[in-house]
């Protein structure tokens, strides 16, 4: 989020790191984008075990240059376990038979001995689908280890699945030569989501997923590989674009719902009309970073209100009995809405708390940042814009509808919003990532009035995405 005013100069908003993943489930009043409450894209949202089945069957994949260890086992088990989800569905989508990859190969990115698809291993810390030679390889040195023990099993399960969406679309002629990267590596991630949905359906003979804690980790696994923030000038600019964590997780979502078939129509088309006008690039001269602070907070309800133009705008404190004393809501800090004052009540030091960003390198999966204490801020905002329309606050629908018409208030944020102070509000590359982030960890964003939030964070993501790619209307139906 960045905040100018029109005489001085130009604070921003933005960006995270790598690897970690942990996420919480707010508990509260559950509910779905489906009629069911407790359902995740039409199953039952359940916190049941996720991993290898402890009467697993035996992997029918070996592994070239292996250690013989645990990750090398959990790999092949892995790859195993996804061919025979393909060799039984391939047919009902693409044309032609399915045909495994040739060969798994298993390096040390420590060691020097290893060789993958012509490179040197050394220092490969990585996991990849090799199209000359159709093999699949991994680091279980390092790689495979980490993410492990970040995400459990099915987070290395969930990167091999990746990489054999690589496989099965050179199989089924989903890309050519010219294909843009980030084209190839979102189809990849739809398709990984299709073979999870036959994991959490119960069909795998190998692995359980929940769809409650366990789909969350997953998703905090694809947030961890979003593409690293970038500026308009920097070297690296359109080489190797893999995709935000919004539109990763938005493809892997995709798969896990729609199936397979979904996954063909990812293309430069549909990944730029989902796009659409959020920020992709921080400016030179900005960090990403709004500071937290009243000033920041009024500047940001005011631009809402300039966006929105309610008949009654919300009143803004930053005094926590407004809260307390609140007659027909529950606080929900840091940030709290009061149906009967109309008042939206903020935790400043809770908040900015929130708002934290980790220093550049520090391990860490989410993209948190300032995003993530505002998107609560916007929440509240939206929570009062319900109430100015006589609809129910307190129920599950209600709380995706939150998320949702969240959505749409950062959407609209993509483009600058001067304030009466002549404040400019306007959102930045990264803050999307930051606010799906804390929508998978807190909830808050998907909170009702009395902060009660759903349990599965695939179903909070999904309103919000709802929200970005759409408009208040669309909202008030589909969360009615």
């Amino acid at each position: 989020m960045s905040r100018r005013h029109l005489l001085g100069a130009v604070i921003a908003t933005c960006v995270v790191v790598p690897l970690a993943a942990c996420s919480t489930i707010v508990e509260g009043s559950a509910v779905s984008v489906f009629a069911d409450p407790f359902s995740v894209a039409g199953m039952p949202a359940t916190d049941g075990p996720s991993g290898l089945r402890p009467d697993a069957a035996a992997p029918t994949r070996e592994v070239t240059d292996s250690d013989g260890g645990k990750i090398d086992e959990l790999a092949a088990s892995a790859v195993s376990d996804i061919e025979e989800f393909w060799s039984a569905t391939y047919g009902e989508v693409f044309e032609g038979d399915f045909t495994p990859v040739r060969e798994l190969i298993s390096w040390d990115s420590e060691s020097f001995d290893g060789e993958f698809c012509g490179l040197n291993t050394f220092a490969l810390v990585n996991a990849a689908y090799c199209k000359p030679d159709r093999t699949i390889g991994w680091d279980r040195g390092v790689l495979l280890p980490s993410l492990r023990k970040q995400n459990g099993d099915m987070g290395v399960v969930m990167v091999l699945a990746h990489e054999y969406g690589h496989a099965i679309q050179q199989q089924a002629k989903l890309v050519r030569r010219n294909t843009p990267t980030l084209v190839s590596e979102q189809q990849a991630d739809c398709l990984a989501g299709t073979y999870m949905r036959w994991v959490a359906e119960g069909n795998s003979p190998r692995f359980t997923l929940g769809t409650g804690d366990g789909l969350n980790s997953l998703l905090a696994a694809v947030i961890a590989f979003r593409d690293p923030l970038l500026t308009e000038s920097d070297m690296y600019l359109g080489v190797d674009e893999h995709g935000s964590a919004f539109e990763r997780v938005s493809a892997f979502q995709f798969g896990f719902t729609d199936g397979a078939a979904a996954c063909k129509a990812i293309d430069v088309k549909e990944i730029s009309q989902r796009r659409g006008d959020l920020p992709v690039l921080l400016p030179e001269d900005q960090t990403g970073e709004l500071p937290i602070t009243e000033e920041s907070v009024r500047a940001m309800v005011d631009a809402l209100n300039v966006v929105f133009k309610p008949k009654n705008p919300p009143r803004l404190s930053f005094a926590a009995r407004d809260a307390d004393d609140c007659p027909d809501a529950r606080p929900s800090p840091p940030t709290s809405y009061c149906p009967a004052t109309n008042t939206i009540v903020v935790d400043l030091d809770e908040l900015e708390t929130v708002g934290f960003k980790p220093e550049d390198g520090q391990v860490g999966a989410l993209a948190l940042g300032d995003n993530s204490a505002y998107s609560l801020l916007i929440s509240r905002y939206m929570v009062a814009r319900q109430h100015e329309r006589g609809l129910v606050l307190d129920n599950a629908q209600a709380a995706l509808r939150t998320a949702c018409l969240t959505g749409v208030a950062t959407a609209k944020l993509s483009q600058p919003v001067t304030t009466p102070d002549g404040n400019t509000i306007v959102l930045t590359a990264g803050d999307v990532d930051e606010a799906v982030s804390g929508i998978l960890t807190t909830g808050l964003v998907a909170g009702d009035v009395n902060g009660d939030s759903v349990p599965s964070g695939f179903s909070r993501i999904d309103a919000f995405r709802v929200g970005i790619l759409g408009d208040e209307a669309r909202c008030l139906k589909r969360f009615s």
